[in-house]
């Protein structure tokens, strides 16, 4: 019989199959996809009720604070914010940001205007949160409050306790 022949040869070449199907299967979920920012949404001015302070460092007599009715976490995993810092001297800067926990950076969106306005930063990309700093608002924020390990917090109730929490 001719198929008799045949048979033996398919049997060889289905592990061969299965495994060539398997690798597409695992290549398939383990394909990282590029990731994409979402477009980000200027918040509304700062209100001073709404402010949290936060420690940075003993080194500055500056003092900062967060928007707590401005966090929010996209689906891109950016955790977006409005910080106001107050110097010594009573200047305040007040700007729009986000970090991002996965990969350890930082992106400036807006600086905020005395009179409650935004302007746009101009090419402002992502750069590096400079850990080494002490004096770095964006470390203090990634290490202690919206990136404890690394890891983006789920969402901004969960950012507002941890910067409550410290604030006491």
């Amino acid at each position: 019989m001719p198929g008799m022949k045949i048979l033996p040869l398919l049997l060889l070449c289905l592990p061969v199959a299965a495994h060539a199907a398997w690798v597409d299967f695992e290549g398939e979920f383990e394909e990282e996809k590029p990731w994409v920012e979402v477009a980000a949404q200027l918040p509304t001015y700062p209100k001073v009720e709404n402010l949290i302070p936060f420690d940075v460092s003993a080194a500055t007599r500056n003092r900062f604070f967060i928007d707590a009715a401005s966090i929010s976490v996209g689906s891109d995993g950016v955790v977006r914010y409005t910080v106001v810092v107050e110097a010594a001297g009573g200047a305040k800067n007040v700007s729009y940001e986000g970090l991002r926990c996965a990969s350890g950076e930082r992106r400036l969106y807006a600086y905020g205007h005395p009179d409650g306005n935004w302007s746009k930063a101009r090419n402002a990309g992502w750069e590096p949160v400079k850990f080494r700093s002490l004096l770095s608002y964006h470390k203090a924020l990634f290490e202690d409050h919206f990136c404890p390990d690394g890891i983006s917090v789920r969402d901004a109730k969960q950012a507002v306790q941890s910067l409550r929490r410290a604030s006491r």
